[in-house]
């Protein structure tokens, strides 16, 4: 590093510098300050910019009077529990210096601390905040636990109480059910990881009939694993139900938000698990009650319709029933002969009408009052002077024959 000059022990200045000269000065001179190398600084975020392509965050920190420029590398930036936003309050840690191309002073941070709530908190409510958006922790996506579930799988430390009190209260709350245990950290970093393969191996292999994945109290720190954003998803996306059992009942994690039941302790996540032996069995005797109730009825009303019918006329009397279907039948032969001859009477009137009438029609009915037909040799009927002609052959029609002539002379009346 140059060396640094102050007050009199400065060299005389040249006349005229450049920029660059002038600026790089001005960023030695910062550079070389034991108290702008580490030192703390307290105020708002605006402008503020994640920069995708590198990681960076680009921010400016102010008060009520003025305001720096400050950046956070993103190998800064990958240690934060939180997202910085606008407005936020915070306390940054690092150093000043110059950015010689620009001109400014800014600065270069090391860590940041939301100032008055700790980073865990805002990252947890800003990831709360995110997935419910999602509809992550939507009430029409959680499924229902089965209400008679023979295996059950835990996801938790096989060591600590949480397990023992969960193995317990199953036990003595429904012996039937069989306990399957997936061993996971339970905090630290590597925790979510091996919580996600729990979810995973009991899927996959359709392992449980619900799921209990949690541990016992602690503090945010170590009940942290719990909040993490992967292992909220898994949760989400199980095809088995998953009661959430992290902390003690003033807990909250996102876990508990994501699965599908939340309960307060590990112990009361058992009891929601399985039914009570003693309360299922009172349970059947009563429905059974219930069903022998309806049976009984359902068999004195049976019987109730089995005694009328054995008491009806039909079963007592049956010839009597073919009797009176006997007399209908007789009498409706009675009424079927009577419109048969009825129905043949008229039918004769109308023929003898028909017959007379058509008797009236008849032209040899004439004859018989004296009168003649005469007829050509071809049959046609003479009906004037005009049809016959001199040495026709015709014949003369009358009542008891015919007789056949030749007409000599055909004189026509003179009107």
């Amino acid at each position: 590093m140059a060396k640094i000059y102050y007050s009199s022990e400065a060299p005389k200045m040249p006349d005229a510098l450049t920029v660059s000269q002038l600026n790089e000065f001005v960023k030695r001179m910062l550079d070389a300050s034991p108290v702008l190398g580490n030192l703390t600084v307290r105020g708002e975020i605006s402008n503020f910019k994640n920069h995708y392509a590198t990681g960076h965050y680009y921010f400016t920190l102010k008060d009520e009077a003025s305001q720096i420029k400050a950046v956070m590398f993103r190998s800064a930036a990958v240690r934060l529990k939180f997202l910085p936003e606008d407005g936020m309050k915070v306390t940054v840690r690092g150093h000043l210096s110059a950015f010689v191309r620009d001109g400014v002073y800014q600065i270069y941070c090391d860590t940041m601390e939301p100032d008055g709530v700790g980073a865990l908190y805002i990252a947890f409510e800003q990831l709360k905040q995110r997935l419910d958006a999602e509809g992550l922790f939507a009430l029409e996506r959680k499924r229902p636990l089965p209400k008679i579930p023979t295996r059950i799988g835990i996801i938790t430390s096989p060591t600590g109480a949480a397990i023992r009190d969960m193995i317990n209260v199953t036990g003595r709350r429904f012996p039937a059910a069989s306990i399957l245990v997936y061993p996971s950290l339970v905090q630290g970093p590597d925790a979510p990881a091996q919580l996600i393969a729990g979810l995973h191996y009991f899927n996959q292999n359709d392992a449980a009939d619900v799921l209990i994945i949690g541990r016992g109290g602690g503090s945010l720190e170590d009940l942290w694993a719990f909040n993490d954003e992967g292992l909220a998803r898994a949760v989400a996306a199980s095809k088995i139900p998953v009661i959430s059992a992290v902390g003690h009942e003033t807990d909250f994690t996102i876990c508990d938000f994501a699965a599908d039941f939340r309960a307060p302790t590990p112990s009361a996540a058992a009891e929601i698990a399985v039914p009570d032996t003693a309360e299922l069995k009172h349970k059947i005797t009563n429905l059974i009650a219930r069903e022998a109730g309806v049976l009984d009825k359902q068999v004195r009303l049976a019987r109730q319709r089995l005694d009328a019918l054995a008491a009806s006329r039909a079963l007592r009397r049956p010839m009597s029933a073919v009797d009176e279907r006997r007399m209908t039948l007789d009498t409706l032969a009675d009424r079927l002969r009577r419109a048969e001859t009825t129905r043949v009477a008229v039918r004769r009137a109308g023929l003898a009408e028909a017959a007379g009438k058509l008797s009236a029609l008849d032209p040899m009915a004439t004859l018989s009052r004296g009168y003649s037909a005469v007829f050509k040799a071809d049959g046609a009927l003479v009906r004037s002077i005009a049809d016959m002609e001199k040495g026709d052959r015709i014949s003369v029609r009358t009542v008891g024959g015919e007789a056949v002539c030749t007409v000599d002379e055909v004189k026509e009346e003179i009107s």
